[in-house]
């Protein structure tokens, strides 16, 4: 008896997927739910478990081939041998509970690693069973590879890995490596843009010449929020089980905004303006495979504490592969953050058919003149880029004029005044 390996169903916007990775080869021994093949979308990668436990007896599309939905990738011959081969864990020598053991050396095998976990330890040649993991279930996360190249770097000298203070990575951890290129002099190498990189690129050169995108630029004084988050922090942590950031307070004065000024929160379709009655924020995460942007659901209707474990869950996600196309899609007003890795002052794209999008920035201390008085001020500049269709450059200013006023003086978030 054999079963048949088949695109699942894609989403409605998605027509098609190239077919990454095989995990395993003709013949190989497989069981029932692991990860066989990876498919790329424009937004996602799409694991393809095995439905059952056998034999993978032929291998129909090989990689690198568009594929749809319903498509024949390969067949399972099922064999109750194939469970009778697969090694049993041996029985443990110790009465410890499994939820309390120190992390310890995995199993080695690949078919628990995420698709950007695969692809790192793949491209520097590490045996996973080298790899201290230390997430849940023994699985080895980014931060255990990345930990384990700083092993290696240093010759066996372990250094204590950075906190990351935002659910976006830090530059280093989440650039995908480049390939390794010739040893010759004035060497190059060509290499084809990923799905998601490519829809990027389609998506940008869009917003640039299908809208009339201009960019205002303000400045806020980010002492009040600082203030609040280094007074109840450690609180706010203990109670929600979540860290407080600078983006839930982004969030929030970015929904008040928006409700004063609606055409902000509108998108354009050919020749009719949409008026949106809710609210769904992107929040920009930069991930190993490029940008990605999910979508925080009526955000109106979250509280500081909602907001800021749903962006630190979208991070993980971002990070690990696992969004899902549903979490990708819609939004009326996106945020990002090129703050987190050093960006002084940038002007974002729209993300269509949005018409706005706010940029974060760093914060550095400078000198500001306050009452007649030269004062020293943690300030971040603030970037709107819009669309100038349906947005008036006036409105657009006061949009971010409020912005900045509701983040200097958060208590009339809190008194929705």
């Amino acid at each position: 008896m054999s079963n048949e390996v088949v695109v699942p169903s894609l989403p409605e916007s998605v027509a098609d997927a190239t077919l990454v990775t095989w995990h395993k080869k003709a013949g190989d021994t497989i069981l029932k739910d692991e990860n066989l093949v990876d498919l790329e979308t424009d937004k996602v990668v799409l694991e393809v478990p095995a439905l059952s436990d056998g034999v993978l007896a032929e291998i129909i599309e090989p990689e690198g081939a568009t594929v749809i939905s319903g498509q024949l990738l390969g067949r399972i011959e099922a064999s109750s041998a194939a469970v009778a081969e697969t090694p049993k864990p041996a029985p443990t020598q110790t009465d410890t509970p499994a939820a309390t053991l120190p992390a310890e050396k995995n199993s080695g095998s690949t078919a628990a690693l995420s698709p950007a976990v695969r692809k790192l330890v793949a491209e520097h040649g590490f045996d996973p069973v080298e790899i201290t993991a230390t997430g849940k279930g023994g699985r080895i996360t980014k931060t255990d590879v990345l930990n384990h190249i700083k092993l290696e770097s240093n010759n066996g000298v372990s250094t204590p890995s950075a906190t990351m203070s935002s659910p976006s990575p830090s530059p280093a951890a989440d650039a995908t490596p480049a390939p390794a290129l010739p040893t010759s002099d004035r060497a190059e190498q060509r290499v084809p843009m990923t799905r998601l990189r490519a829809k990027i690129a389609e998506r940008l050169i869009q917003a640039q010449q299908n809208t009339a995108m201009l960019t205002t630029f303000n400045e806020v004084n980010m002492q009040p929020i600082m203030d609040i988050r280094a007074k109840y922090k450690d609180q706010f942590n203990k109670v929600h089980d979540t860290k407080l950031g600078f983006m839930s307070f982004f969030v929030k004065a970015a929904v008040e905004s928006l409700k004063l000024f609606p055409s902000v929160n509108a998108s354009v379709d050919e020749q009719d303006i949409i008026y949106h009655g809710y609210y769904d924020i992107g929040i920009a995460v930069s991930s190993p495979r490029g940008l990605v942007v999910p979508v925080l659901r009526d955000a109106d209707l979250k509280n500081f504490a909602s907001i800021e474990s749903s962006i630190a869950e979208f991070g993980v996600k971002a990070r690990d592969g696992k969004l899902g196309m549903d979490e990708l899609t819609g939004g009326t007003f996106t945020i990002t953050n090129g703050g987190v890795f050093g960006s002084m002052m940038s002007t974002p794209i729209l993300n269509p058919p949005q018409s706005a999008i706010l940029g974060m920035h760093a914060i550095n201390q400078r000198v500001m003149v306050e009452n007649g008085e030269m004062v020293i001020r943690p300030m971040m500049y603030l970037a709107l880029s819009y669309d100038h269709r349906i947005i008036d450059g006036k409105e657009a200013v006061s949009f971010l004029v409020t912005i900045k006023d509701f983040l200097e003086d958060p208590a009339r978030l809190l008194l929705n005044v």
